[in-house]
């Protein structure tokens, strides 16, 4: 079950760079959030609204997944 933080840079193949390193297993699909965008200075602060944003976009992808009920 990838999970991937970023800056505004993205996942590029890491994605799938678990299932290659992962013959046999099964992966789920993998969740990114992108916090701030670091390369424009903007830093993210898990704070106020954010944090609230990221807390139900997690909750979604893992209810989607099935590791929590709805």
């Amino acid at each position: 079950m990838p999970f991937n933080t970023n800056a505004g840079y993205g996942i590029g193949s890491s994605f799938n760079m678990v299932k290659e390193l992962s013959p046999g297993n099964t992966i789920l699909e993998g969740f990114s959030i992108k916090g701030g965008i670091e390369k424009e200075g903007v830093l993210f602060v898990m704070e106020g609204e954010k944090k609230v944003e990221a807390q139900k976009k997690v909750q979604q992808w893992l209810t989607k997944i099935g590791m929590v009920n709805k």
